[in-house]
């Protein structure tokens, strides 16, 4: 074991704070990062402040780490001392339930383990990557293919692969119209993803203001979906919705805008349930609402490697560790464009 700096929350009124964690000395199969830097998610203050109602106190949040590898276990093979290495959202799973052995670990049936906050269906703690460093089975550690801009590419451990895997899954191409609802941190990476994959990209956004921005990332038309007219000229004709609102809102306006036989996908996570849909809605066109979580480890893999090709980062704000309070409060307010990234060398 060793004694590592990071910051944690106590309890859910608590701010986040220095604290010392134990790592577990480095194992046959383990890789050691020394953390450069970490993105910040909702999830982590959703964490932090124990919203979801499942959080293991001291919390030490961040699964979107970046940073070199200062030691490999023995039977490591494809990571070397000195390799720039990236550790998203999981840590470990079961790895012989059906969907572990399809590599979608992050649909383990035994539940996955994250990265923080221990596994899904309870057990031992887990400290992310609000540290100075990370020990983490091989199996679960990613390649870095970026040549530079490394914080930026930090939100794509969860933002990235969170957007990508639905767009795969539903297989966004060419000649498709793609909506995206929302230009957040999970918003404006899916523009920029199903841009590159050479859809049509419509961004829908309750902000006029956020048209201009839209469109520099990759949107081909920009709809506010306050603005009925909007909304009604593309009624039936959309292949594809990806929904990134984490907040309650009605669907039934965005449902509208499908094709017969199109889904939308919802990748937020509300506090409390969305309005229900208008089943007629559904029912006579044949229009389908599916949910995704992130993607597996060689789906990341997957999606690392096609933003490298395509040069796809996030558009970030780095902050030192001591600003994350004030970061938290920062995005709950939306002030931020569009993913706050921490420096871990401000930890020292």
């Amino acid at each position: 074991m060793s004694t590592t700096l990071a910051y944690a929350a106590q309890n859910p009124q608590a701010p986040m704070a220095p604290f010392e964690i134990q790592r577990r000395a480095v194992g046959p199969d383990d890789v050691k990062i020394d953390i450069l830097y970490c993105g910040v998610c909702h999830s982590d203050l959703h964490t932090a402040r124990n919203e979801w109602k499942n959080t293991l106190y001291p919390s030490v949040p961040g699964h979107e780490i970046i940073g070199k590898v200062v030691a490999v276990g023995a039977n490591v093979s494809a990571f070397k001392v000195g390799d720039v290495a990236g550790v998203g959202c999981m840590v470990d799973s079961c790895s012989h339930c059906a969907s572990c052995a399809e590599g979608l670990e992050q649909y383990c049936e035994n539940g996955f383990t994250g990265t923080y906050n221990g596994p899904v269906f309870g057990g031992e703690n887990t400290h992310g990557g609000y540290s100075d460093n990370i020990v983490v089975d091989q199996k679960f550690v990613l390649r870095i293919r970026h040549a530079d801009n490394l914080a930026a590419v930090a939100p794509l451990l969860c933002a990235g692969i969170t957007t990508y895997s639905p767009l795969r899954q539903w297989k966004v191409g060419p000649g498709q119209k793609v909506g995206v609802v929302g230009l957040g941190g999970l918003g404006h990476m899916a523009v920029k993803i199903a841009s590159a994959m050479g859809a049509h990209v419509v961004l829908f956004t309750t902000s006029p203001n956020k048209r201009a921005d839209a469109l520099r990332l990759g949107a081909a038309e920009v709809v506010v979906s306050k603005n009925a007219e909007e909304m009604a000229a593309h009624v039936n004709s959309f292949d594809f919705i990806l929904n990134t609102v984490a907040a309650p809102h009605p669907l039934d306006p965005f449902l509208a805008l499908l094709k017969r036989d199109a889904t939308m996908t919802l990748v937020g996570a509300p506090e409390s349930p969305h309005p229900s849909p208008d089943v007629f809605g559904l029912i006579f066109k044949r229009r389908r609402i599916a949910g995704s979580l992130i993607g597996g480890i060689a789906e990341t893999q997957e999606m690392l490697d096609f933003c490298a090709e395509h040069g796809i980062v996030s558009d970030i704000e780095m902050i030192p560790i001591q600003s994350i309070n004030q970061a938290y409060e920062r995005m709950l307010r939306s002030d931020v464009k569009y993913r706050f990234v921490i420096d871990m060398a401000s930890l020292k």
